[in-house]
């Protein structure tokens, strides 16, 4: 009997299809993508091993179900010169067995789940708890630790092995928080105040991240969370807690001129424009809430290295501060300046963001640079 001419093409067009498409799917796994699997902290432990009971579960009742359909098409084949085989209406033995196993399997994972729901608060740590207010902005994150008298941006430090209580509110859409290695997702929705508690085990940088589609720039709406060891962390707190000291570089100086100029609008700096603790304006300029302005607390700005929710980084080796031929100060390498890009157009740098400035000359780029580094 002859073979059809093109079985053996149809079969290699379906092997290269399936690889294709698994190349497709695999391509999405980065290097550097943090796992759920990989936990440095008992929530995120707790909500791993819930993963793997469900994970063993559905194994389980794949291979029983899989086993038993291969058995019956091996089994129960058709032959040559077989009969007809007899017509059955119903078994109610049969039917009351793959009616109640699912069922008790599905409780199974009902009760992993429920228990694990209620456990996930019930943990402990050193010292006293820490209660940081998140706030999601469209597309970046601020941080008030309330009882510390500081509010950050973009990068959450906490310290290992401490309880950290977090109140998450809106001030726009509805967001979602997520430390995948620390803790699970919790919804942060507008006029409602959610509560996550989670704690760090390890030292280290870990990836936090925005998962609900919330805007143009949902993808670039993440932060870093910065596990420091105890001391470390108390050193943080305390310079954090201090007011922005007055530069005495002459280009930071005008740097510094330059933000009070304009910059004042959006942006707040404890001893600048906003008041000890950060929450309000200084009578200077008009005093009221901070909550009236729109941009990130720039306080400290030069102790993060991170801008515009993890879309560019920077560090002052990367932005240094000479002159240009004609003598005006200038980025000596503006091609490796996150913060150069940001301030020179930050429409293109992440579309639709609220930071509408006009154009700045590279001279006062520099200017507001070595001001910005200068926030220590």
């Amino acid at each position: 009997m002859r073979m059809p001419k093109f079985r053996g093409v149809k079969r290699w067009g379906t092997i290269i299809s399936a690889l294709l498409l698994s190349s497709i799917l695999l391509a999405a796994c980065g290097e550097t993508s943090p796992s759920i699997l990989n936990p440095q902290g008992p929530v995120a432990s707790k909500e791993a091993g819930l993963f793997w009971f469900i994970l063993v579960v559905a194994t389980i009742v794949f291979v029983a179900v899989e086993s038993v359909l291969i058995y019956s098409i091996v089994r129960f084949r058709e032959r040559p010169n077989m009969p007809n085989p007899r017509q059955l209406h119903g078994n109610n033995t049969i039917e009351l067995i793959w009616t109640i196993v699912p069922s008790l399997f599905l409780f199974a994972v009902l009760i992993g789940t429920i228990y694990t729901m209620f456990n996930l608060n019930s943990i402990s740590g050193q010292g006293r708890i820490i209660d940081i207010k998140v706030v999601a902005h469209q597309w970046w994150w601020e941080f008030d630790y309330t009882n510390d008298n500081i509010v950050t941006a973009d990068e959450l430090v906490v310290p290992v092995g401490t309880v950290i209580r977090t109140t998450l509110a809106s001030s726009n859409v509805i967001h979602s928080f997520w430390i995948p290695q620390i803790t699970g997702k919790t919804d942060v929705v507008p006029g409602r105040a959610n509560e996550k508690l989670f704690r760090a085990d390890t030292p280290g940088t870990y990836l936090g991240i925005c998962t609900e589609y919330c805007g143009l720039q949902h993808a670039n709406m993440r932060f870093q969370l910065v596990v420091l060891p105890q001391a470390s962390y108390v050193s943080w707190l305390h310079n954090q807690q201090s007011a922005a000291q007055t530069p005495t570089d002459p280009n930071a100086t005008a740097g510094m001129k330059l933000f009070q100029g304009s910059c004042v609008a959006c942006h707040g700096i404890v001893g600048v424009n906003l008041q000890p603790g950060g929450q309000q304006l200084t009578a200077q300029y008009g005093g009221g809430s901070a909550t009236t302005l729109k941009g990130p607390n720039l306080t400290h700005f030069a102790t993060r290295t991170t801008i515009a929710g993890l879309v560019l980084t920077w560090n002052p080796q990367s932005c240094v501060v000479g002159t240009d031929s004609s003598g005006k100060p200038a980025i000596q390498n503006p091609a490796a300046c996150g913060l150069y890009k940001w301030l020179r157009d930050p429409q293109a740098v992440k579309p639709g963001n609220d930071m509408q400035i006009g154009k700045l000359s590279d001279t006062q780029i520099a200017q507001l640079i070595a001001y910005l580094e200068s926030l220590q």
